[in-house]
């Protein structure tokens, strides 16, 4: 017990928490009266991943091989953020039994991706440039 109390305030010391902020979509409020705004949903299922614009799905990227395409959804998502510059938020949308390693991959591909960073000279994987993309993320279950 002597031991234990001094190890726990010196690993207090060096262990570093990290927290995201998230939010849960709500069903309550709407858009302004004008222009509809564009609500951008991930839809992560057992078969794939959906791209969603809340009435529709505007892209479907079945697995490969067993594998989710995260690189065709950084893509499609950097699409989209050239159409929407100003759009800030997005949703992810989970089937019951999907793996948390698979939301977490998934959130990292809509909060941010890298590029490589086009100058010319550089080789490949030289410089890249990081891109933020969607980082008010909110999380929620499948419909």
């Amino acid at each position: 017990m002597v031991i234990l109390v001094p190890f726990l305030l010196i690993s207090a010391v060096f262990s570093r928490v990290t927290i995201l902020e998230l939010s849960v979509p709500t069903g309550s409020g709407g858009a302004a009266a004008g222009q509809p705004e564009y609500t951008i949903e991930v839809v992560v299922r057992k078969a794939g991943l959906e791209l969603s614009n809340g009435r529709s799905v505007v892209a479907a990227m079945p697995k490969e091989d067993g594998e989710y395409r995260y690189d065709q959804l950084s893509e499609m998502l950097i699409r989209l953020k050239k159409d929407y510059p100003e759009k800030e938020d997005a949703t992810v949308l989970m089937e019951p039994d999907i793996d948390y390693d698979t939301l977490i991959q998934v959130m990292d591909r809509v909060r941010a991706t890298e590029l490589p960073d086009g100058t010319e000279g550089a080789d490949e994987g030289e410089d890249i440039q990081r891109i933020t993309l969607f980082p008010l993320i909110s999380i929620g279950d499948a419909p």
